[in-house]
């Protein structure tokens, strides 16, 4: 970690299954959301998770950014005649 980088630790689909279900459950308004999230997943540290969370809103972001144009949210849909 000296880099500065966290390097992506594996993650099982089980344990990718766990996360998304404990994100649920344990809302941004939720104490000690990550310690919860971590212990509902099991064999993943603190750390691990947020890292984790961090990847997943990038990933959400980058998506979302690349979607871009492609739909509206304005119910407007202007299909070619």
């Amino acid at each position: 970690m000296a880099s500065g980088s966290v390097s992506r630790s594996s993650w099982t689909e089980r344990q990718n299954k766990l996360f998304e279900r404990a994100l649920a459950v344990y809302d941004k308004d939720t104490p000690d959301r990550w310690q919860n999230v971590a212990r509902a997943i099991g064999g993943k540290s603190v750390e691990e998770v947020k890292q984790h969370y961090q990847e997943l809103i990038q990933d959400l972001n980058h998506i979302e950014s690349a979607g871009r144009g492609l739909y509206r949210s304005s119910g407007n849909s202007s299909a070619a005649n």
